[in-house]
């Protein structure tokens, strides 16, 4: 399953903040999407899960033009694309179990899902996936009671209910300590390598991006000026997307890194310690 963008432009009046993107995607892979603010980073991925709305261009997935989808047809293909967003968007009155649980809404009736009435497989896929985050002991617990790292991962356990082919990750860090980054990395990369499912992520920092992400896509002025593997994001890439300080010097690297020590992909098995991910819970409490 192949997923391409094909001139892909998105303009706000006289404003164009992605313009003719083009990029292919094979199914599996980890992409991460780096630029400054205003790079068109978010723009582009509202644009794949179809929240916001090309100006022109096209979008496929598996042969199929996602862009002129409508009606059941397009809120099937927002549950196959599941989105995790920058600031949750959880209900914060609701338990945890039903946030994660509401992440099935396009399953299943919306009335049912409205009266909460889910049945007991779906119960049992939502705790087994607050479980693999390490965080199955705040099930019943108003999701607004979480802290931002917990609520990160039960919007991720939300998002894998959903069973979806493609997963998209708008900044899921930028709002976390370095401790939670760095879980809620390892579990976007452990679903991308157990589940094979491609995993699209906007990320501001290089370092994460080098060690998370076996592709790299940079944007700048809402253009694709660099597409390639970590290794051949050197300093005259990094410049191209991020410019240069006002003396004409390249960026400064450490100014963009959460300091996570993480093993880059491919250096050794990839797995969650959920063991560790229980204590801080624990403590936590």
């Amino acid at each position: 399953m192949k997923f391409e963008l094909r001139d892909i432009t998105r303009r706000f009046g006289d404003r164009i903040a992605v313009n003719a993107v083009n990029v292919e995607i094979p199914q599996g892979q980890m992409v991460g999407i780096i630029g400054r603010s205003g790079a068109g980073k978010s723009t582009l991925l509202r644009m794949i899960n179809r929240l916001q709305e090309p100006s022109s261009g096209s979008i496929y997935f598996n042969g199929a033009e996602v862009s002129s989808l409508k009606g059941r047809a397009l809120r099937n293909w927002q549950r196959d694309c599941a989105m995790i967003f920058q600031q949750f968007n959880l209900v914060p009155r609701l338990d945890v179990m039903t946030n994660v649980l509401l992440g099935r809404l396009n399953h299943r009736s919306t009335t049912m899902s409205l009266l909460k009435i889910f049945s007991r497989d779906e119960r049992v896929m939502a705790m087994a996936a607050l479980e693999r985050l390490g965080i199955e002991q705040t099930a019943l617990q108003a999701a607004g009671t979480l802290s931002g790292g917990q609520q990160q991962r039960v919007a991720i356990a939300r998002a894998l209910v959903q069973a979806p082919k493609m997963m998209l990750a708008d900044e899921p860090i930028a709002s976390l300590d370095p401790l939670n980054a760095k879980i809620v990395m390892d579990a976007l990369r452990d679903i991308n390598e157990r589940e094979g499912i491609t995993v699209i992520t906007n990320l501001h920092t290089l370092d994460t991006a080098r060690s998370y992400c076996e592709r790299i896509i940079g944007m700048a002025g809402g253009r694709v000026v660099f597409d390639g593997p970590p290794q051949e994001l050197n300093a005259n890439a990094v410049r191209e997307i991020y410019g240069s300080d006002r003396d004409g010097a390249g960026i400064d690297e450490t100014m963009t890194s959460t300091s996570l020590a993480s093993t880059r992909r491919g250096e050794a098995p990839v797995a969650i310690d959920t063991s560790g991910m229980m204590a801080e819970a624990a403590a936590m409490r």
